[in-house]
């Protein structure tokens, strides 16, 4: 799984004006919680880019005072006005302790309803699993080959191992639905028919 670092500080002062100073630094303030104890530190506003602009899941191995921790994102402020980011959450990943995450679908295959002329439609991105730090992964993988015209595919259709899905498991993912054209010659398929 791909990992991104990020080098910090720690936080020794707090309150509004410690915040400013670290802002006005073009630093992001953040905090680590989850672990033993609670880490408070700031990094570049650069060094959070990777890890927060990107639909991809994955880890962010920090580093502060010599210490190093793996953590997962869980929270992001950003201003309301400059839309910069203004505060990370991180959770660390400690072994034997379950996380909850939210991991993006990967969906892959030709559907059969997209090849006789149907579109499909993406109506979940990704879904919230509760796991044990060594089986998450990038992404879970929805194979759509078999999804038919007016089918869909729901969250127990994904094949999480390992896992437990905290998302209902009749929410649909993903659907093939009917395309203007289809059901145009679908009608005049009917109409050919009455013809006979």
């Amino acid at each position: 799984m791909k990992t991104v670092t990020i080098e910090g500080q720690l936080r020794t002062e707090f309150g509004k004006k410690a915040t400013r100073q670290v802002r006005s630094q073009e630093a992001v303030p953040a905090v680590i919680y989850g672990g033993a104890t609670e880490v408070n530190f700031s990094a570049p506003a650069k060094a959070f880019k990777s890890l927060v602009y990107t639909a991809d899941f994955q880890l962010a191995e920090i580093k502060v005072d010599g210490k190093s921790y793996t953590c997962i994102l869980k929270d992001l402020q950003f201003d309301k006005v400059s839309d910069a980011l203004i505060h990370v959450d991180l959770l660390e990943l400690v072994e034997g302790k379950k996380v909850i995450a939210d991991l993006p679908l990967k969906f892959t295959g030709n559907s059969i309803g997209v090849k006789d002329g149907g579109k499909l439609v993406i109506k979940m991105k990704s879904i919230k699993v509760k796991t044990l730090p060594k089986f998450l992964k990038e992404n879970l993988e929805v194979d759509i080959t078999n999804l038919k015209v007016n089918e869909n595919l729901r969250v127990q259709d994904v094949n999480a191992t390992d896992m437990e899905v905290m998302n209902s498991p009749r929410i649909p993912i993903a659907s093939v639905v009917m395309t203007r054209q289809l059901k145009q010659d679908e009608a005049n398929a009917a109409k050919e028919e009455k013809k006979k």
